[in-house]
């Protein structure tokens, strides 16, 4: 029967229940035989996406390194590490599923020359809708997001509570809303094109 983790002498570290001479050389073993298999599964696994086949099976070797203490290595450890990287996979499908598909911006596209993203209207409505505020969401607004301090900096520059500055916050930025909306309003029942 193999020495126990705990029988290890001190300095040596152990995979599975035994011990090793020199350190990480069980894992490095273990890696080199696994490894092109775990790659064919992987590349299988992501419909032949070399890159995550590579991340798929980088994250199997960490969770094999570290639950080392957890494989038996007098066994083959290629059924723990399979399963691992088809978990690993399966989870990576789910989270790409459940977030929009990105795609790269295509640069060589013609941009839309009717709309304008920084017209001098827009600049115009919303330093009009800014001002519009009354003073004291005004000056948390231009506190918090012109001179880009933290609601704890704001609270304590203008000497009041932090629940009182994400509170002015809010009902500035609600009000702003609404005045931008009803100038759209406007500019579009006057045919005006705004960003």
């Amino acid at each position: 029967m193999p020495p126990a983790a705990e029988d290890a002498p001190k300095g040596h570290t152990t995979l599975g229940n035994q011990p090793l001479a020199e350190p990480d050389s069980a894992f490095r073993s273990m890696y080199a035989e696994h490894r092109p298999a775990l790659l064919r599964l992987a590349t299988t696994l992501t419909a032949g996406d070399r890159g995550r086949a590579e991340d798929l099976v980088q994250e199997t070797m960490l969770r094999a390194w570290t639950h080392g203490n957890d494989l038996d290595i007098h066994r083959s450890p290629r059924a723990w590490l399979a399963t691992t990287t088809r978990h690993l996979a399966i989870d990576a499908h789910r989270a790409r599923r459940a977030r929009p598909h990105e795609v790269e911006l295509d640069h060589r596209l013609p941009l839309i020359t009717s709309q304008r993203a920084d017209a001098s209207i827009d600049e115009t409505g919303v330093c009009a809708a800014i001002a519009a505020l009354p003073w004291h969401q005004r000056r948390v607004l231009t506190e918090v997001y012109y001179r880009d301090r933290s609601v704890a900096e704001t609270a304590r520059i203008l000497q009041i509570p932090a629940g009182t500055v994400k509170s002015r916050i809010f009902y500035g930025l609600r009000a702003l809303r609404r005045t931008l909306a009803a100038q759209d309003a406007v500019a579009s029942a006057k045919g005006i094109v705004t960003g």
